[in-house]
């Protein structure tokens, strides 16, 4: 299944780009490092509001690759996997993108992979409920990956 979504930030696309490529701390939310036998991992809360006075979440582990930079646009790929009960949670790939759009705006865009688990049953509550579930999650995700973004450049 494919998920996309994107938003403008008022701000100039090298400042973007560069709060981007600094440490994932600085604009992932809810990211923390967990130091265990494999070495470092980041892990983070994803999820959405429900209601104003609930959300539900799950913890991920993301990982970032190498960024692909053009002279207006910049690709991170990245992906994440449920911690725990993976089996019942899809496994996401996706780019980050960050582009230009005029001297002072910059569009952040996600563009996601997933396949539904569970196979035939997974792919039958997908076109059901999940996918809206998944898009509701990358929403959110980029909404508080671009407020992260916005924070960062406006206090450097």
């Amino acid at each position: 299944m494919f998920v996309r979504y994107y938003l403008e930030l008022p701000l100039r696309f090298e400042d973007v780009e560069r709060a981007l490529l600094a440490e994932p701390e600085a604009w992932v939310p809810g990211l923390a490092r967990d130091a265990e036998r494999r070495g470092e991992r980041l892990l983070a809360e994803v999820g959405f509001t429900v209601t104003e006075s609930r959300r539900i979440d799950k913890r991920v582990e993301i990982e970032l690759g190498t960024p692909h930079r053009m002279p207006t646009k910049t690709i991170l790929p990245m992906s994440w996997r449920a911690v725990g009960a993976d089996g019942l949670f899809p496994a996401l790939e996706a780019d980050l993108e960050v582009a230009a759009l005029g001297p002072r705006r910059t569009q952040l865009s996600i563009s996601a992979r997933y396949r539904p688990p569970m196979g035939a049953l997974g792919r039958v509550l997908d076109r059901a409920l999940l996918h809206r579930v998944a898009e509701a999650t990358i929403k959110d995700f980029l909404d508080r990956v671009g407020e992260g973004l916005v924070s960062r450049v406006s206090t450097a």
